[in-house]
């Protein structure tokens, strides 16, 4: 795997922002990116990713299910997590260089 620094990450996590905004705009969808950004950091469900799927499908095709998984699953793993004592998966897992 390769190994990220903070700021790698922290720049990476900007571009998922955008993205998302740039998504949430484009599905017409309710919820912003703070909701996104909470969902993801409160969750505590094996459900909870698809929560954050659910605020983007608006029962496209397959295609655009596969984008929203690729972009949610992004997120997930680089957003902060509240049960990661506030670190994303891609901190915690020890991929970050120091």
């Amino acid at each position: 795997m390769k190994i990220e620094s903070k700021q790698q990450i922290l720049k990476r996590r900007k571009e998922i922002e955008q993205e998302l905004v740039d998504m949430l705009k484009e599905t017409k969808s309710d919820f912003t990116l703070d909701h996104v950004r909470d969902a993801i950091f409160h969750e505590e469900d094996n459900d909870d990713m698809m929560k954050v799927v659910a605020m983007f499908d608006r029962g496209g095709d397959a295609s655009e299910l596969e984008n929203i998984l690729e972009l949610v699953t992004d997120a997930w793993n680089y957003f902060p997590h509240k049960c990661l004592s506030g670190l994303c998966p891609m901190e915690k897992i020890g991929v970050v260089s120091q």
